[in-house]
């Protein structure tokens, strides 16, 4: 009889792109997700490795490369020998990359089972995201031994058309000394790009004469694109053109919610930073919340009206622990107070009878709350259920309308721990450019627990109620939407940030002082 053999496993070499997670492939995602190591090195941004460890679910599995390429393509395929699936993460495209291709080379030398997925290069991601197309004749040079480059290749490129350079900026002078050595014009148009397709990529304009002197604080690999393609960035770039491009913007909210918010910002430019302030916990006593679960079981109310998302979980967790469904709602109508809660009801298949159109507030709502009917309403009365330091407007406003309302606390908002050292002193001395608030709580816990934002951040709220929250403590709110809603509070910051862009275009602004500021400070001096 003779015993299973086991299963070989396989070495894939993933290009991983210039940096940006959004540019991994499928093919990527799924070598990364389903290996059972992840090599890198240290050029690979932390944006990446952090995204790895999301898609693969295990940090332990993945390694930092301390081995030679010759004995690191050894090990891989000794792994794969042994049946484990090894991935290992290239900048940028596998094979133009040296190290890469000695790896790969070693672990075929060894009779591994590899693959290569091919990645964008920086060169390409330069030429999409900083816009500056190639023209019809585009050359690509990747430096990894200066000494080799030889001066009338790169002349005879850029006589070409445009030439894309990825290069250490440690061999920035001497790649200017090659390229006037073999003959460019020092008036040559040189655009030099750091951290492609990162957060804080940053494209600088100038010649070959002065390019140099232009990345002085650049770190790390750039690209420099030489010739035609540069004189087409200031009509085509759009990834330093979003409206929040390198903001950092505090998000003072709860892990769970701040997600959403930190994906959104992204997309418009910022630099998120979530700052929990605010943790969610069930009632002390849950007394009035099983109350409220019967009552809706056994018809008591007419209507259920729901405050926030949090109370909707609130709802929805009781209902699983007695084995409820939305067949509980029957004969129900339920009520939101703004579209953001509503999408939470939808969630669970139900649409709301009731969500205001206008301002999304317990005032919005209470517009258009129908009065109470004792010939149409055989039912007079409404569960509330909600945080724990609510307000009474609503409650109020309801049984002024005629409606019997049982206020039930569904959570209770507590606050949370202090952030670290360096972050309260961001907040303190201005190192972040905008807060956002979402409601009254996040306000108060973020002064009590890091203090007051610095006087130059912008501030953003969510809502009116919230609004005068910050005003109480002193904070003066420059961006706020109409609709409550998280998409509506971040387009109204990026509005607030274009009319930014757009004013400091025609010159530096004069504080009440007559001093002149520039940058995001600018628009706190109204």
């Amino acid at each position: 009889m003779t015993s299973a053999r086991k299963p070989v496993g396989r070495v894939r070499f993933v290009g991983t792109g210039p940096g940006d997670p959004g540019l991994l492939t499928k093919r990527a995602l799924d070598a990364i997700r389903e290996a059972d190591r992840v090599y890198y090195d240290r050029s690979l941004p932390q944006s990446l490795i952090e995204a790895a460890k999301e898609i693969n679910g295990d940090d332990a599995k993945l390694k930092l490369i301390e081995s030679s390429p010759s004995d690191q393509g050894k090990l891989m395929a000794a792994a794969a020998r042994e049946g484990e699936n090894i991935t290992r993460l290239i900048v940028g495209d596998a094979y133009p990359n040296r190290l890469a291709r000695a790896e790969i080379k070693a672990a075929s030398a060894e009779q591994a089972r590899f693959e290569v997925i091919p990645g964008m290069s920086h060169a390409q991601a330069v030429a999409v995201y900083a816009g500056m197309p190639p023209g019809e004749i585009r050359t690509v040079i990747e430096i990894d031994d200066i000494a080799s480059v030889e001066p009338h290749v790169i002349a005879d490129a850029i006589k070409r058309g445009s030439l894309t350079v990825t290069a250490d900026v440690s061999d920035l002078s001497s790649l200017r000394d090659i390229l006037l050595s073999g003959g460019v014009p020092g008036e040559t148009a040189v655009a030099v790009t750091g951290d492609a397709t990162g957060e804080t990529e940053y494209t600088t304009t100038s010649s070959v004469d002065t390019f140099v002197e232009a990345a002085l604080g650049y770190a790390g690999q750039v690209v420099l694109t030489i010739g035609p393609g540069v004189d087409d960035r200031h009509e085509l770039a759009w990834w330093e053109g979003r409206p929040l491009y390198g903001w950092k913007v505090l998000i003072p909210r709860t892990k769970e919610q701040a997600g959403v918010m930190s994906e959104r910002l992204r997309a418009y430019g910022a630099i998120p930073c979530e700052v929990p302030t605010i943790a969610v916990e069930p009632p002390r006593t849950p007394a009035q919340m099983e109350r409220a679960i019967k009552g809706l079981v056994d018809g008591r109310y007419a209507w259920i009206v729901f405050t926030s998302q949090n109370s909707v979980k609130a709802i929805w967790e009781k209902f699983k622990e007695h084995g409820l469904d939305a067949r509980a709602f029957g004969g129900l109508r339920i009520a939101c107070i703004g579209e953001a809660t509503a999408n939470a009801v939808r969630e669970f298949g139900i649409e709301p009878e009731l969500v205001p159109a206008g301002q999304q507030s317990s005032e919005g709502l209470l517009e258009v709350f129908p009065p109470h009917d004792p010939v149409l309403d055989m039912v007079g009365r409404v569960l509330l259920p909600r945080a724990d330091i609510a307000t009474e407007t609503l409650v109020q406003g309801l049984s002024e309308r005629g409606w019997e309302v049982d206020d039930v606390t569904a959570y209770r908002t507590v606050r949370a721990s202090p952030p670290a050292a360096d972050i309260r002193d961001a907040i303190k001395s201005g190192g972040f450019d905008a807060v956002l608030f979402t409601s009254s709580s996040t306000v108060r816990n973020l002064v009590g627990i890091a203090g007051k934002p610095h006087q130059r951040t912008v501030v953003a709220c969510i809502g009116p109620a919230t609004a005068d929250t910050a005003t109480e403590f002193g904070l003066r709110v420059d961006a706020k939407p109409e609709n409550a809603s998280v998409p509506d509070l971040i387009e109204a910051l990026a509005e607030y940030a274009t009319e930014l862009k757009q004013r400091l275009a025609e010159g530096p602004i004069k504080t009440r002082r007559g001093q002149k500021v520039q940058g995001p400070t600018a628009l706190r001096f109204r």
